[in-house]
């Protein structure tokens, strides 16, 4: 009888032992408030990106507008200037001045007088040692990205060139075949030869103009677009053509793949 009461006492411990025991407050709430935490940071995170690029892009508007009104606004007569009637100031006065004093020039160079007035005036500038350099290259640069943009021939084409050592690839844009003397004295032997813009990362505006082989270059289908988000974002930003950029940099790597 002994041994039955000591056996029954045993199992009496196992089963007790074997009850699930009960959560401890503590480890819910703190549970419960890392929950909490990670919504509320995921919420903050989805605003961010809502509000950042739209905030960013209205502060870049403002500061063009405002640097373009700096610059007309002396210029508009105040009998035209409806801020000299309003209480108020209207932003953007000056940036519609220029937009139609910008007009009015264009249409006025078309015709033979204004060709004239003109042409005495860049007569002037260029018998002058100095500003006749600058202004010659500025005209030029000028004439050169109004007409590609007009064609719509202006970084058309997203190129990936190996550079700056062997087994490192760089996104370009590319502006067109060589012309002039560079197609004439052909460097390095090669008769197809393409001009490209490399751009720097973050910094878009500069970069490098290379003159190279078109065999050095592998055309991508990738939109200008998407290689200007790449290149702003530090490659943080892929586009969707990220496989197919990786395959033709392999292949190019290896031919014989």
């Amino acid at each position: 009888m002994q041994h039955d009461g000591a056996e029954q006492q045993s199992l009496s411990g196992e089963g007790a032992s074997a009850q699930p025991k009960p959560a401890r407050p503590g480890v819910a709430q703190s549970h419960s408030e890392l929950h909490l935490g990670a919504r509320l940071r995921n919420y903050f995170l989805t605003g961010l990106v809502v509000v950042g690029p739209v905030t960013i892009t209205l502060y870049i508007a403002w500061w063009f507008i405002n640097v373009v009104d700096a610059w007309v606004k002396p210029f508009v007569p105040k009998v035209y200037n409806p801020e000299t009637y309003l209480p108020f100031p209207m932003p953007g006065i000056g940036l519609l001045f220029g937009f139609i004093g910008l007009t009015l020039i264009g249409a006025l160079a078309a015709n033979l007088i204004g060709r004239t007035i003109i042409s005495s005036g860049e007569l002037f500038l260029q018998r002058m040692p100095i500003v006749r350099n600058v202004y010659q290259a500025l005209k030029q640069i000028f004439i050169s990205v109004v007409t590609a943009a007009g064609s719509g021939a202006a970084f058309n084409k997203v190129g990936l060139m190996e550079f700056p050592s062997k087994g490192i690839w760089s996104l370009v844009y590319i502006t067109g075949e060589a012309q002039g003397e560079i197609k004439e004295v052909r460097p390095g032997g090669e008769d197809d030869l393409l001009t490209v813009f490399m751009p720097t990362g973050i910094m878009p505006p500069t970069g490098f103009v290379c003159v190279v082989p078109r065999r050095d270059v592998i055309v991508l289908s990738m939109s200008v677009e998407d290689a200007a988000k790449m290149v702003i974002s530090a490659g943080m930003v892929m586009p969707e053509y990220q496989k197919q950029l990786k395959t033709l940099a392999d292949a190019a790597r290896d031919p014989q793949s």
